[in-house]
């Protein structure tokens, strides 16, 4: 009986758990981000929205030497942080 108790509790708190989606890393999903990254502009809503959501793929961006130095510049850091989507470690 306290198993099946158990079980019910833990479905329901369960249930309420949103499912992450899966996330497609595509950099170009960063392109509302490039004029904040570039210069010394503030993010938009869009950028913050994107970083937030590419996230995940960051440290495969930063791997390629073709985005690396956009990446991993100080100014792209300081976009996430504004966003307050800190930079994974990788």
């Amino acid at each position: 009986m306290k198993y099946l108790a158990f079980v019910a509790v833990l479905l329901l708190v369960l249930g309420g758990i949103e499912k992450a989606k899966a996330v497609t890393c595509n950099p170009l999903q960063l392109s509302p981000c490039a004029n904040a990254i570039t210069s010394s502009s503030s993010p938009t809503a869009i950028c913050c929205s994107k970083i937030k959501e590419q996230r995940p793929c960051l440290c495969s961006y930063m791997r390629n030497p073709n985005l690396k130095k956009f990446i991993s510049s100080p100014n792209a850091r300081k976009v996430a942080n504004t966003c307050g989507t800190p930079f994974p470690q990788c």
